[in-house]
């Protein structure tokens, strides 16, 4: 190849990084620009990091723009049976964009002491639970247990018609609209088929 030929070439490479038709490795690529404009759209209680119940990474941020609905969930619970009203809006409200998410928690009397394993075969034999259930962790400041992150914002959020502040027990529903605003807040005696809160659900659906 000519030494003119080789210097044609060499320019017009350049030229062609420059002018934005060759990908410059230190810029972030179209993809990457297009996940960060994504990842913006993602409200904050949709941005925490959290595991299933095996242990892999939940992404929550898949479910932005639905209505999603988080309650702490034990096994051996007074409030236990609500399993099965829980279940039912889910088999009901999916497919409307309901997005039911159970989170054990082991800090109100000692109820969800068993391990992933058993908490999975409990919620499946007894109550045939296909929504989805993350993995055991605190929902409340005590001593020196502190609440994960989505439930300290959770419980931030003054939302009708239980209010903010810590989580009291077991079964405490909030309800999360299509925009990522905590709009419910249920305590553990309020059913999640009583007719307040269908109420709250279908009027977030309908939005």
């Amino acid at each position: 190849m000519s030494m003119y030929r080789k210097t044609l070439l060499t320019g017009i490479a350049a030229m062609a990084i420059v002018s934005g038709y060759a990908e410059n490795p230190l810029s972030k690529s179209s993809s990457a620009l297009a996940a960060d404009s994504t990842n913006k759209d993602v409200p904050k209680v949709l941005s925490f990091q959290a595991k299933t119940l095996e242990g892999e990474t939940a992404d929550l941020s898949k479910h932005s723009g639905k209505v999603v609905m988080f309650v702490n969930v034990a096994s051996k619970c007074g409030m236990t049976p609500q399993y099965a009203a829980l279940q039912k809006l889910h088999e009901t409200y999916n497919n409307k964009g309901l997005v039911i998410i159970g989170v054990p928690c082991n800090q109100f009397g000692g109820q969800e002491a068993g391990t992933s394993k058993e908490i999975r075969d409990f919620c499946t034999s007894n109550y045939k639970v296909s929504f989805d259930i993350l993995e055991k962790v605190n929902v409340k400041d005590a001593g020196n247990e502190k609440a994960c992150e989505l439930f300290a914002y959770l419980s931030e959020q003054d939302a009708k018609p239980a209010g903010k502040g810590p989580v009291g027990w077991n079964f405490e529903k909030f309800v999360v609209d299509r925009k990522g605003n905590v709009i419910g807040r249920f305590k553990s005696s309020a059913k999640p088929d009583s007719k307040e809160m269908i109420a709250v659900i279908e009027k977030a659906l309908a939005e």
